[in-house]
């Protein structure tokens, strides 16, 4: 199974793992505040739809993708008011009517990159990405946004082999993420090797590295989704570069965004 058919399989997964927790809602239910300030369950899963469908643009049509960015962005002060607005007019809708649009859109989204020619670049907010990289950054966000809504209802998620996807974005991003937060890139390579769900330890990086991230795969993809703070995590970090990106990292385009504060979730 080649890259892109293993991460659209991962993502499909995901997707039904958060379809799951929001499909037997109640109305009410969909009004939940979650972590995220100002942002209920339906704005939630309003922004997985929205960016489903962008993604979609972006793999069939280039040129209607640029045009409705450029559209957006004229339309809003900054990128995270564009992209809050689409959240707020995605949730505006009935609560079938959302999930139904989700449900359409996640459809399409795998059709859509399953049949981008290999070799493709896709535009997009930040870097042009490969398909198998947007369907990698679709799971991160549908894990991100799930986990929101998952704190909202109280439940536990169980965790799964498909944090490797995410994991591997945190990872790759540690430039971007420097470039966000408007420091100069780190020369400095990282060793960094977490333990997955199952036990087994995934690995990044030259084995001889004397910067060196370990600790659990969940605690590094939840704060590289700025899902938890650093503080509540069981991360370490050796040398000092290690430990200054462990401050910043994030696996998502756009500015780095306010996080979770320390003992939120104690």
């Amino acid at each position: 199974m080649d890259a892109l058919t293993t991460v659209l399989k991962d993502l499909v997964a995901e997707s039904e793992t958060l379809d799951a927790l929001v499909a037997d809602l109640s109305d009410e239910g969909w009004l939940k505040p979650t972590p995220a300030e100002g942002w209920a369950i339906a704005h939630q899963i309003a922004h997985l739809a929205w960016t489903d469908d962008f993604s979609v643009l972006a793999a069939t049509d280039e040129a209607g993708f640029r045009a409705e960015l450029k559209a957006g962005l004229a339309s809003a002060p900054t990128v995270e008011d564009y992209i809050n607005g689409c959240a707020e007019r995605g949730a505006d809708q009935s609560p079938s009517d959302l999930l139904a649009g989700w449900r359409a859109g996640r459809e399409r989204l795998v059709a859509a990159l399953s049949a981008v020619e290999p070799g493709t670049s896709l535009p997009w907010l930040g870097p042009p990405m490969s398909p198998a990289s947007m369907a990698t950054a679709r799971l991160m966000e549908t894990w991100g946004h799930g986990q929101d809504v998952a704190d909202a209802l109280g439940v536990e998620r169980e965790p799964t082999d498909r944090l490797r996807h995410v994991a591997h974005i945190g990872v790759r991003a540690r430039g971007f993420a420097y470039a966000a937060n408007g420091r100069p890139a780190s020369t400095e390579e990282v060793r960094v090797e977490l333990v997955g769900p199952a036990g087994d330890v995934w690995t990044w990086g030259p084995e001889d590295a004397e910067n060196r991230v370990t600790g659990p795969a969940l605690d590094f993809c939840l704060l590289a989704t700025q899902r938890r703070h650093r503080e509540d995590l069981a991360l370490v970090a050796e040398g000092v570069e290690a430990d200054e990106w462990l401050d910043i990292v994030q696996a998502f385009a756009g500015p780095p965004g306010p996080g979770r504060a320390p003992g939120q979730f104690a």
